[in-house]
Order: C-alpha cells, then structure tokens, then sequence
C-alpha cells in the first residue's frame, strides 16, 4: 500500500513538473524574445485598463445615476472629457445634486466631477 501512495504521489510531482516547463517553454517561443512580446503588448494593456473613452463613462454615470436611490436624473445632462466628468441639469432637492456627485464619482475611470447641478422646484423657482 504505501509503495501505491508514494508512486502516486512521484508521479503527480513529475507531471506537475512537466506542465511547468511546457508552459515556460511555449511561452519563451511563441512571441519571440520576452523583451519584444512585452513591449509590443504594453501600450494596448495600459489603454485599456487605464482609460476608457468618453462615452463609456457617460454610459457608465448614467447607469449609477439609475442605481442610486432618491435620484431624480432625468434633468440632469453628463459630458466627459479625459475622464473629467461633467453634470449640469437641475434636480428637485438639493440632497440630489451630492447624490448624483457621488454617484458620478464612483464610476471606474473618472477622475474628477465638476458638478453644476442646481435645484429647481415643480414651480420652477429656486436654486
């Protein structure tokens, strides 16, 4: 019994290894030096991961706006710029206008949110 189990665990240790070194193997081959696959590959990486375009993030504010309880958003416009976000509008409460601040600034990839929303009651009176 114990020659089983330590066979078993020998051949589990060899095939461990050879996963390994096949995998290190066919990376080392399949782009060419490490150096040269790496370099090639950053910029997209960083694009990517990094920045998002503009209107992936008003896409993206807007659907935190629809998350947000005790948010009013239908009067309240978004514009993006080099992850700046913008939100002009009006809101019934002033309590809206931190909210839909938050809720813009959780949005991944915003870097800063200029709010200019104001409070404008039903009867259209106020700030």
């Amino acid at each position: 019994m114990k020659i089983n189990g330590t066979s078993r665990i020998i051949g589990a240790i060899a095939a461990v290894s050879l996963a390994i070194c096949a995998t290190y193997a066919d990376a080392q081959t399949s782009g060419g030096t490490p150096n040269e696959a790496s370099a090639q590959s950053q910029p997209i990486t960083t694009s990517s991961s990094r920045a998002r375009s503009d209107s992936q993030l008003v896409r993206d504010v807007r659907r935190a706006f629809t998350r947000t309880t005790g948010l009013n958003s239908a009067s309240i416009h978004v514009q993006a710029r080099h992850g700046v976000v913008t939100l002009t509008g009006h809101v019934p409460q002033r309590s809206q206008i931190q909210r839909a601040g938050n809720a813009a600034r959780s949005v991944r990839g915003v870097r800063s949110v200029s709010n200019r929303l104001t409070v404008r009651t039903r009867s259209g009176s106020g700030h």
